[in-house]
């Protein structure tokens, strides 16, 4: 599957299939929430929520890309990814763009 953040793919003619998208909500269990939140009194990354959010973006995207496929899609244009907070420590990630064929 090809995931392209352009409208286009060079070389290649397109039909566009429809909207897809993929989403997940991750948090952390309370033990790392309360050490992440220790880390922001001395600064520096919060490597902790680096990786849930890591985490969360591979999933919507994995999510997004089986919705193209069960469209019978050859690639996915105009990725986007957007988030929201839900509540401390818990995040929505949501992919998506247009599913497309090949033509």
């Amino acid at each position: 599957m090809i995931l392209v953040n352009t409208d286009h793919i060079n070389g290649k003619n397109i039909a566009m299939l429809g909207l897809v998208k993929g989403s997940t909500i991750q948090s952390k269990h309370i033990g790392k929430d309360f050490m992440q939140g220790l880390k922001t009194m001395v600064g520096g990354e919060l490597k902790g929520y680096t990786d849930m959010m890591n985490e969360a973006r591979e999933i919507a995207t994995s999510r997004m890309i089986q919705e193209a496929q069960s469209m019978g899609a050859d690639a996915i244009v105009n990725v986007r990814y957007a988030t929201s907070a839900i509540m401390q420590g818990a995040a929505e990630v949501m992919a998506y763009g247009t599913a497309v064929k090949f033509v």
